[in-house]
């Protein structure tokens, strides 16, 4: 089973990549973020021809969360953290092929310090009661998308200059290795512990041609789903197609567990 996360960055103006990409890489479950989109304008109709079902929240201009499942529809079981109040559309979660599947959108934060920087500790620290309580379950879950979160000096191309950042200052990096501490397994890093991998690139200063990459987008496994894990990897080149997004698809690949019927 392959599972991939990817900021699309406006999923009706980045149609055609997302739809060339799902045909290259065939991921039986994909978490986008940043739809752009409000509710009634995704495109359903063109991801279902493209053999997925899809279960979303959408926001207009802004945000938006969604989960595909290849030849499967979704079964939604939250649209947004509990508590949530803000009316912003980070946080979808669905039932699919026996997993637990949270997507999530996290706040950027910046200018930090200030009111947005408070707003992404804070929806940060829902997120983290969230968390705790689906493990809770003991059923294998995914949590998965954009972070907004360098998590070492080994994800981001110059450390240096982003210590002032919000995705990168020391009370955001804390309130992740309190997320891992929980139990989950940063997939990716779990299987390249030493290795430099980026998932975004801005558009700006030819971040992409000098790879000034950042790694932001995460795939974490409860415990239950962890010993499955058996590749895992960012599918860069997709960055670098006509119009693309300035996030690359990150994904895992998982073992076929033998126990759950249908799997």
């Amino acid at each position: 089973m392959k599972i991939a996360t990817f900021n699309v960055n406006g999923v009706n103006g980045r149609l055609p990549v997302l739809l060339r990409w799902l045909d290259e890489a065939r991921p039986d479950i994909v978490c986008l973020q940043e739809l752009k989109a409000a509710t009634e304008r995704f495109p359903a109709e063109a991801i279902g021809r493209a053999g997925y079902g899809a279960v979303w929240h959408g926001q207009k201009s802004w945000n938006g969360v969604a989960i595909l499942a290849r030849g499967a529809e979704p079964v939604p079981t939250r649209r947004g953290l509990p508590e949530q109040e803000d009316g912003q559309s980070r946080y979808v979660e669905a039932a699919v092929a026996g997993l637990l599947v949270g997507c999530l959108y996290l706040p950027n934060g910046n200018p930090a310090p200030g009111p947005k920087f408070d707003a992404k500790l804070a929806w940060f620290a829902r997120l983290l009661d969230h968390a705790a309580d689906l493990l809770r379950l003991e059923v294998p879950v995914v949590l998965a998308g954009d972070f907004n979160v360098m998590p070492t000096d080994l994800d981001v191309y110059r450390p240096e200059r982003w210590r002032k950042d919000a995705l990168f200052r020391p009370e955001v990096r804390a309130a992740y290795e309190r997320l891992l501490a929980q139990g989950w397994v940063d997939a990716i890093r779990h299987l390249h512990p030493e290795e430099r991998i980026y998932t975004f690139w801005d558009y700006v200063r030819h971040a992409w041609e000098r790879d000034a990459g950042l790694r932001l987008d995460h795939l974490l496994l409860s415990p239950r789903l962890a010993p499955r894990l058996k590749a895992a990897g960012v599918d860069r080149h997709v960055r670098g197609w006509d119009g693309a997004s300035d996030h690359a698809p990150a994904w895992i690949e998982l073992k076929r567990d033998r126990k759950a019927r249908g799997m």
